[in-house]
């Protein structure tokens, strides 16, 4: 049977808690449209998930392997909202001016200048990880949550 760890503080519900809380305080008064702060802070959130994710994966998978593909599928899956999450970053107006980036602006590193577009460097760094651990079809696949054997 595999070792589980000892108890120590667990974080997370605290985490889940918090932005239960920021939506209901802030969401229903705020504007239509999400802001691009609050796109950044919902895309830092999910690729500090994905990054959990991926460290639960890498481990359970050598031990229970059909555990470690759902893991696997779950950190996909966050990859892919976080990069939908960066996609609605870049179409959302511009704080100050109002106006909307060209859709490649983002390729040309920081097009608007740091640091406001830490939100690019950040899913540039995780992009990286994605690369490593994950294929081509597994990013494209309609369903990622099937268990191979």
């Amino acid at each position: 049977m595999p070792a589980t760890p000892a108890a120590s503080p667990d974080f997370v519900p605290y985490a889940t808690a918090a932005i239960d809380f920021h939506r209901a305080l802030n969401v229903p008064a705020g504007p239509l449209v999400a802001s691009r702060a609050e796109l950044d802070c919902l895309h830092e959130h999910l690729i500090s998930l994905h990054a959990l994710l991926d460290a639960h994966a890498e481990r359970t998978a050598p031990l229970l392997p059909a555990d470690g593909h759902h893991l696997r599928a779950a950190r996909t899956r966050l990859w892919q909202a976080a990069d939908h999450l960066h996609a609605a970053y870049h179409s959302a107006p511009r704080t100050g001016s109002g106006e909307v980036p060209e859709p490649d602006a983002c390729r040309a590193r920081l097009p608007e200048g740091a640091p406001e577009l830490t939100v690019c460097r950040r899913h540039q760094q995780a992009a990286h990880l994605v690369r490593r651990r994950t294929t081509a079809a597994d990013l494209h696949s309609p369903f990622t949550g099937l268990v191979r054997h």
